[in-house]
């Protein structure tokens, strides 16, 4: 497929006007020019049958990651069934988020090992398939349950566990290796400390803070043991004040940690969104929808963790104390938000959504930019950021 008279989001994060040829499920050539002075670049001519995608001048993106997601369109990744999975990653798949790490909650034990070995079973499906038609399941984020009570949000404090590098394993074993993020509160004591935890599960899967009352000094120290990136930052974790900056100002002081940042208009302030850009930098923050099973639908009583959610305009609340539970915003929706209203360029946006993500996920080689040899999971985008198109692995699906 020829992709033409686009403007491309180059791997130096600049919009160029261009083509891009896919070949098979990936980018085959990426041509581009400058400026109306050099003329248009030569394109090579399309190949008998070959389908050919007129961009209309529009803007090509690189398919989303979403590292921190629960569900949408009714279903939660923590239903634990195939059909969940289908339905999340069919509707992912068709509004431009083309590679998925959903989060767990925290659950009894054992309903946490059946979603991870659900989700496990789900990938190799989706591998053996190879239908084109869903976002790519890259890894399981676990934002559960080694966290604080004292800063539980929507999760179930009923099921909180002590840190436990044991415990991990045994849920590792059953996502099969899927667990690419595994969060914890630093500051709540553990079967071991959290030096011993790190590296006993830091070849696994990254560790992240999440959920925590920990103080700036406990978690520059877990950053320090090799803790290295934190869950949906300023959200369930103490404010930032200027004689008590706490864990969210460890993260922002803390060199190479990335930090998920929940941008839909109610979990972060916009002059607070652009403090974090100006301090951590685009590369360094992971746009995040932190979506749940109304994503996608309207208002009303969903669930999520086992627990009653309400669902009024753009806001998700427990229903039995009003905590804010998630969101009902789709990652594009997330980018267009921070370009419209906290005032972010397009171009760092785009980072965050796109190469971040992959970057923390360790699919930045197949992924996340748009380059020869990647996956042509690519977005189309018209001025006013509406979708024109969708192609997942070469294939068009909208």
């Amino acid at each position: 497929m020829w992709i033409r008279n686009i403007r491309f989001f180059s791997e130096k994060h600049i919009f160029v006007p261009g083509a891009v040829r896919t070949a098979g499920e990936r980018i085959g050539e990426v041509i581009s020019f400058f400026s109306p002075e050099e003329g248009e670049a030569f394109i090579p001519p399309a190949a008998p049958g070959e389908e050919i995608l007129d961009g209309q001048g529009g803007l090509l993106i690189p398919g989303m990651t979403d590292l921190h997601f629960h569900g949408c369109m009714g279903a939660d990744f923590c239903d634990a069934s195939m059909e969940a999975l289908d339905t999340i990653a069919a509707y992912e798949a068709s509004i431009g988020v083309t590679a998925l790490c959903p989060a767990v909650m925290t659950l009894p034990a054992d309903a946490l090992k059946e979603v991870l070995s659900c989700a496990a079973a789900w990938k190799k499906r989706q591998d053996n398939a190879k239908d084109g038609l869903m976002a790519e399941l890259a890894g399981v984020n676990m934002e559960g349950p080694f966290i604080s009570p004292l800063r539980c949000g929507a999760q179930d404090p009923a099921f909180i566990l002590p840190r436990s590098s044991r415990r991990f394993f045994e849920f590792q074993e059953a996502a099969e290796g899927l667990v690419k993020l595994l969060a914890i509160a630093p500051e709540v004591p553990g079967e071991e400390s959290v030096r011993e935890f790190i590296q006993a599960v830091g070849g696994s899967a990254h560790v992240s803070l999440a959920h925590t009352d920990a103080d700036y000094e406990t978690a520059m120290r877990a950053f320090a043991e090799g803790a290295c990136h934190a869950v949906h930052l300023f959200n369930a974790m103490p404010e930032v004040r200027h004689r008590d900056p706490g864990a969210a100002g460890a993260v922002l002081d803390a060199e190479g940690v990335t930090a998920e940042l929940i941008c839909d208009g109610v979990h972060v302030h916009p002059a607070v969104i652009r403090m974090a850009f100006s301090l951590l930098g685009p590369e360094r923050i992971v746009l995040v929808s932190d979506s749940m099973r109304a994503s996608g639908l309207g208002d009303g009583l969903y669930t999520l963790g086992g627990q009653k959610v309400r669902v009024e305009g753009k806001r998700a609340m427990l229903a039995k104390n009003g905590a804010l539970a998630g969101s009902v915003t789709s990652l594009p929706d997330c980018v267009r938000y921070l370009v419209r209203e906290a005032g972010i360029p397009l171009e760092s946006a785009l980072v965050s959504a796109c190469e971040s993500p992959a970057a923390r996920l360790g699919i930045i080689r197949d992924c996340g930019t748009i380059a020869p040899g990647k996956y042509a999971s690519l977005v189309l985008w018209d001025d006013s950021l509406a979708l024109r198109a969708v192609i997942l692995k070469g294939r068009r699906i909208v």
